[in-house]
């Protein structure tokens, strides 16, 4: 008998069969509507790395309270002149930082000349202050009181108005840091998306042949991704989201919406060659494949959830745009995809560059010797005779598979191990300035910057040291013995003397480094400073030593991210085994799951590595030099990939789980499920790692880094683990993979992930009577 869920699946399915135009003005009454207010409604996306309780943020607040004109959010304004000295043109220079000191949201300008009067600095001496010592570069240091990222593209209108008299008098302006950031060109990712478009209708009729087949999943996936997207602006407007999320989510949002119409198509057709009206077919294929589809959803939210787990906004924020597009493109899967299949009637395979095909039920069926006439009839118009099916390709190969478990399940790993192998030399860091495109301001000013005043220059490091609780009387020779501790510190390519604030509270310097700001030895002389040399400076004392500025907020994030990284992976991991052992009811399966998909992301990750840290095609996709691991990548992979890879999973494994329970054969079962879905998951990991890869075409390193991780993860495992190590080891395990405790059994929930086996052509027993049940002691499912 059905389940009540079940009944609600098929019933939804039918229904929007039915009355497929009402649904279809529904979805777009939807789309337009979501857009409207949207555009009327919904907020900016910016980048805010604010760590709450870190000692950046706690020396950022110091800062803030005893000298506020020191504090805020530093970035620069770079000057340079080939012609002549700016020392020529200062008058320009004091008009616009004027100008720039009366912009919302400033707290200070410097001015970079000095004062009149002031000898210039000998030729070739070390550049301390911010011009040059031949003069022709210098940067103007703006501090803000919020993060200047967060202000939003107009804000830049004022700025650019501050500093035209200076581009008046042949002064190269560039801004630098989050000013730079702003000030990058706002992503535009048609190019990517219309490649990934492009690549995926070539799949789908090179895979499937109907033409409407292959149109149908990319039109809702798209409708589904524009919902999403504009659902995400609104919430944008209540919450600050990185300017990666809409990228982000575009991509998981149309790579799930492809793959979940594609699954529900593939079964709808079968369903038709069966001979059901297209009605019934797609509520069937809602109840069945749907329910594969809800549950594979929900698992993808699940693992995007864990990453909450980090404790920082910014990044739990990221895995919440993601699941907002899951969520609409289940909901378009669930009911768009039925309402266009119902409209299409069986005319869905009347254009067709090929016969069509879908899948085929001749194995298994024939095993259990239970095929009706009409599956016989279906598997005929699917491509020929039972005989012809069994004889197919995939069937060779799923038969190949059985007969040599060992070899494939050895293969697939040491492929995993040798793509997995860079993984161990992981370095994860912040990716600076220098390595974006040089069409980008802030890579110009990262360049000057470099070349006048050496990289350090780029990332100063603010020392702060609170010396309230110091008495009057010690204050002295706390400054000496500090000033004294910051001498010839690794790394330190120059470090100012100790100021007192106006209030005399707070003893201020700044460190540059010998290396650019996404260098490790920059993240190690952050880390020297803040465990080892401020520390012991005031040991004895009781004044507190923090420090502060962009970079050392960056090195704060990386340390919080690589110690709550090992929390989330276990968080994910334990959801996503408890996701398969309540689906499945397998405790050997759940594991197996688990294993397999955190070997297959650890292969992921040593292409990464290769790729961007060693610099192994970096250049060929835009990127330049050898650039770290952004710190959250490997993070948000881990939740998307291992949320998206039980979509094969639960797809292939419910098929395998149908026809164990159909035959009591468990590894004619695993060889029957890799035939009939081997062309699905293919078509489907092709579909979605040309949307992935698609996106290296952006500006963003990130995005692609996101974009050749995920493409990299799903092609490995819907092809290595999925197609190889999955069923290897399901064929090595045989009924002992459906093995669970009778205590465990009855505690947890009955999730049946394909709708049972009673509405199954080729069913030859009702579900309870299927092997393993009813008996005493363990069961096996």
């Amino acid at each position: 008998m059905a389940s009540p869920r079940k009944g609600v699946l098929r019933r939804v399915g039918a229904w929007c069969a039915h009355h497929g135009a009402i649904v279809v003005v529904l979805w777009l009454a939807a789309l337009v509507g979501l857009q409207v207010l949207e555009r009327a409604q919904g907020g900016d996306y910016s980048d805010d790395f604010t760590l709450p309780g870190s000692q950046s943020q706690e020396g950022l607040d110091v800062l803030k309270a005893h000298e506020p004109a020191a504090g805020g959010y530093s970035a620069q304004v770079v000057l340079h002149d080939a012609s002549e000295p700016l020392t020529q043109v200062s008058g320009p220079i004091g008009t616009a930082v004027g100008s720039l000191q009366k912009l919302p949201h400033v707290l200070s300008a410097q001015n970079p000349l000095p004062a009149p009067g002031t000898p210039p600095p000998a030729q070739g001496a070390a550049n301390v202050g911010p011009l040059s010592s031949d003069g022709r570069t210098a940067y103007i240091t703006v501090r803000f009181d919020v993060q200047p990222s967060t202000l939003g593209s107009a804000y830049l209108d004022g700025v650019d108005t501050a500093v035209e008299p200076l581009r008046a008098a042949g002064v190269e302006v560039e801004y630098g840091g989050p000013l730079g950031e702003l000030a990058r060109p706002e992503a535009d990712d048609r190019t990517s998306e219309a490649i990934g478009f492009g690549v995926a209708v070539l799949v789908l009729l090179i895979g499937f042949g109907s033409v409407v087949a292959a149109v149908m999943p990319l039109v809702t996936a798209l409708i589904a991704v524009v919902c999403g997207l504009a659902l995400l602006g609104l919430l944008a407007a209540a919450f600050t989201f990185a300017t990666v999320s809409p990228t982000l989510a575009t991509m998981i949002g149309l790579g799930v919406g492809i793959d979940y119409a594609l699954f529900l198509i593939t079964r709808h057709r079968q369903n038709l060659m069966d001979g059901r009206d297209p009605p019934t077919a797609a509520g069937l294929a809602a109840a069945t494949s749907g329910r594969a589809v809800l549950v594979s959803g929900c698992t993808v939210i699940i693992a995007l959830s864990g990453l909450w787990v980090s404790g920082i906004g910014f990044i739990g924020k990221l895995g919440l745009a993601a699941a907002v597009t899951v969520v609409t493109a289940v909901l378009g899967a669930l009911t768009l995809v039925p309402a266009l299949l119902g409209l299409a009637g069986r005319r869905i395979d009347r254009l067709h560059v090929r016969r069509p095909v879908a899948e085929t039920e001749t194995a298994s069926t024939g095993a259990a010797g239970a095929a009706g006439t009409a599956g016989a009839a279906g598997a005929t118009e699917a491509g020929g005779s039972a005989g012809a099916a069994r004889g197919g390709t995939w069937h060779r190969y799923a038969q190949r598979v059985e007969r040599r478990p060992w070899w494939f399940l050895a293969g697939g790993v040491v492929v995993l191990a040798v793509l997995a192998v860079p993984l161990l030399f992981i370095r994860l860091g912040h990716i600076g300035d220098g390595a974006d495109p040089e069409s980008f301001t802030d890579r110009r000013a990262f360049d000057l910057m470099s070349s006048a005043f050496g990289p350090g220059s780029n990332g100063p490091l603010t020392l702060v040291v609170d010396q309230t609780d110091v008495p009057q009387a010690d204050r002295a020779s706390l400054a000496s013995k500090a000033q004294s501790a910051l001498t010839g510190v690794p790394d330190a390519a120059l470090i100012t003397p100790l100021e007192p604030t106006q209030d005399g509270d707070v003893l201020i310097a700044t460190a540059y480094s010998v290396a650019d700001p996404q260098d490790e030895r920059t993240t190690a002389l952050v880390n020297r400073l803040v465990d080892d040399v401020l520390p012991q400076a005031v040991a004895g004392t009781d004044a507190r030593t923090y420090v502060t500025g962009t970079t050392a907020a960056q090195v704060d994030f990386l340390d919080i991210v690589s110690s709550r990284l090992p929390l989330i992976i276990a968080v994910v991991v334990g959801l996503a085994f408890l996701v398969i052992l309540v689906v499945f009811r397998g405790v050997l399966v759940a594991v197996k799951a688990a294993v397999l998909n955190v070997l297959s992301i650890a292969a992921s990750y040593g292409v990464l590595v290769a790729v961007f840290q060693w610099g192994w095609g970096g250049p060929a996709l835009g990127v330049s030099g050898e650039v770290p691991i952004e710190s959250y990548v490997p993070m948000m992979m881990f939740a998307i990939v291992f949320g998206l890879s039980m979509d094969y999973e639960i797809f292939l494994l419910s098929r395998v789980h149908e026809a164990w329970l159909r035959t009591g054969d468990p590894k004619a079962s695993v060889a029957h499920a890799l035939e009939i879905t081997a062309r699905v998951i293919t078509c489907a990991a092709l579909i979605m790692v040309s949307v992935f890869a698609a996106f290296v075409l952006s500006d963003s390193i990130v995005v692609k880094m996101l974009g050749l991780g995920l493409a990299a993860s799903v092609l490995i495992d819907a092809t290595i683990v999925r197609l190889l190590l999955v069923p290897a080891a399901m064929t090595l395990l045989g009924r002992r993979a459906w093995w669970t405790p009778r205590w465990l059994d009855r505690v947890l929930p009955h999730i049946d992930p394909e709708g049972g086996t009673t509405d199954h052509p080729g069913a030859g027993a009702p579900a309870d009577a299927a092997p393993g049940r009813g008996g005493r002691g363990d069961t096996v499912r």
